[in-house]
């Protein structure tokens, strides 16, 4: 950011004075502590505009939905880091952090922004988005064709446990409707969900990750940084896996076993 011609930095955000500290125009400790939740902070200070209940119910359980789903490979390699170096908490957060990526987390935004760039597209296009689910089953189908064509995967279809059904998507889908958030994004992702067989002739499910990104979009956040959601979400799980890694340690068990199995293979040996 650069200063202003009086050598200002302009900020909506936190500023601090000797005995106060304001944050969006309101000041800290008396109008939001206590008084605003953390998930509401969260959209606030992105958006710049507090989320009606109605918007922070839904955004709080895309929260709740992403913080943790067992032993990923974000999780593990928060763990390892840990073993390696128990005096870096921050260390540890760092490293489970950066794997979040096109096949752990990820996924929220990639699936975010490629329903919105068919939405885009139809816009730009016919001026209008579909009335019924007839309408978005067509836009779905086209949209999936598309992607087949390239080569390229449809984000947000399928999961590496969940087969048939991930049981995080019908409860988001259900709570955006019932708070009456459920906009064009999550209609195009269930759209997807029931005709894509059709093009890829196999059933997969709309995973959380997905759904998710469908949500928080319909929510009006950008989805360039709805990835970072997804991260704010995963820290909590994170710190929860290090809490549990300090009072029920597997890192170690986990090192040695991968360690203690290793096997050298000569370079020059044919792979199978």
């Amino acid at each position: 950011m650069s200063p202003t011609a009086n050598g200002e930095f302009p900020t909506s955000l936190g500023v601090s004075t000797e005995d106060q500290i304001r944050l969006m125009g309101r000041d800290l400790a008396s109008e939001m502590m206590g008084k605003v939740s953390f998930g509401e902070l969260a959209f606030w200070l992105v958006t710049l505009r507090r989320p009606t209940p109605s918007e922070t119910r839904v955004f709080e359980a895309v929260l709740v939905a992403l913080a943790d789903h067992g032993f990923t490979p974000t999780a593990i390699a928060a763990r390892l880091t840990y073993l390696s170096a128990p005096d870096s908490l921050q260390g540890a957060l760092a490293a489970g952090l950066l794997g979040g990526g096109s096949r752990f987390l990820g996924v929220t935004e990639d699936c975010g922004r490629y329903l919105d760039e068919v939405i885009s597209g139809e816009l730009a296009r016919a001026g209008e988005l579909p009335g019924d689910e007839a309408g978005w089953d067509r836009l779905a189908l086209e949209a999936v064709r598309a992607t087949r064509e390239k080569k390229a995967f449809v984000p947000g279809l399928g999961h590496p446990v969940h087969k048939v059904t991930d049981p995080r998507t019908p409860v988001l889908i259900a709570i955006a409707e019932e708070e009456g958030l459920r906009g064009p994004h999550l209609r195009l992702f269930e759209a997807i969900g029931r005709v894509h067989e059709q093009v890829l002739h196999r059933q997969l499910p709309l995973n959380g990750a997905g759904v998710c990104g469908a949500a928080l979009a319909d929510l009006g956040l950008p989805v360039d940084l709805l990835r970072g959601f997804a991260l704010l979400a995963r820290a909590a799980g994170l710190l929860g896996h290090l809490a549990e890694e300090r009072r029920r340690p597997i890192g170690m068990q986990t090192y040695l076993e991968v360690d203690r199995n290793a096997v050298y293979l000569d370079p020059s040996a044919t792979e199978s």
